[in-house]
């Protein structure tokens, strides 16, 4: 990183205080980045357990494959899905709040006995889906802000701060060599006077 920068007192005390809010700011991101890290794995894990539930379920209804083509696919749909957001570390992340559905009615006497049990199980497996892609959008986001954030905090840790350090450094020695060479012929001044009179 090439920094501009003067060599003169105020310029030092420019970098100065633009070192120490990056110091200060560092902790921070490096907590919010370890806290997303955290909130990615726990939706990760959350929408993989999901993603199992739904493999079991889909299995247990395998034997009854046969009787699903008697069912009439419009006589549930999904009305509504309610929808929160949460913040984690700042971030707001979708949550699923409720799923509401619309039931066609029919007949209960010329119906097969087993449409009530299919429409729970619908229901079931549609909330377990909804749910999983809650939480791969909720991984999705909070993943994009993580590799943000830990773009940060390299670029504030490997870059910013030693540079600011380095120009300071500069600086402080530029200051000193000028502070020494003043001095220096200060007293040749001086000892050249003194050898005048």
């Amino acid at each position: 990183m090439n920094l501009k920068f003067q060599y003169n007192k105020i310029s030092q005390l420019q970098l100065i205080k633009q070192l120490g809010v990056r110091e200060k700011a560092l902790p921070t991101l490096k907590n919010k980045e370890a806290a997303l890290r955290v909130e990615v794995k726990k939706a990760k894990d959350k929408a993989t357990e999901l993603d199992q539930k739904i493999l079991e379920r889909t299995k247990e209804l395998e034997v009854f494959m046969k009787l699903w083509s008697e069912f009439d696919p419009d006589l549930i749909k999904i009305s509504n899905v309610e929808i929160k957001t949460r913040k984690i570390a700042g971030v707001k992340t979708p949550l699923l709040e409720d799923i509401t559905y619309d039931v066609a009615p029919f007949n209960l006497f010329t119906a097969p006995s087993w449409y009530l049990d299919g429409i729970v199980l619908i229901k079931e497996l549609s909330r377990l889906q909804i749910e999983r892609e809650f939480f791969l959008r909720k991984m999705h986001i909070l993943e994009q802000v993580r590799k943000k954030t830990t773009q940060k905090v390299n670029l504030y840790e490997k870059v910013q701060i030693p540079a600011f350090q380095e120009a300071i450094m500069k600086i402080k020695r530029y200051l000193e060599d000028e502070e020494n060479l003043s001095k220096a012929a200060q007293k040749i001044l001086k000892n050249r006077l003194e050898e005048l009179e």
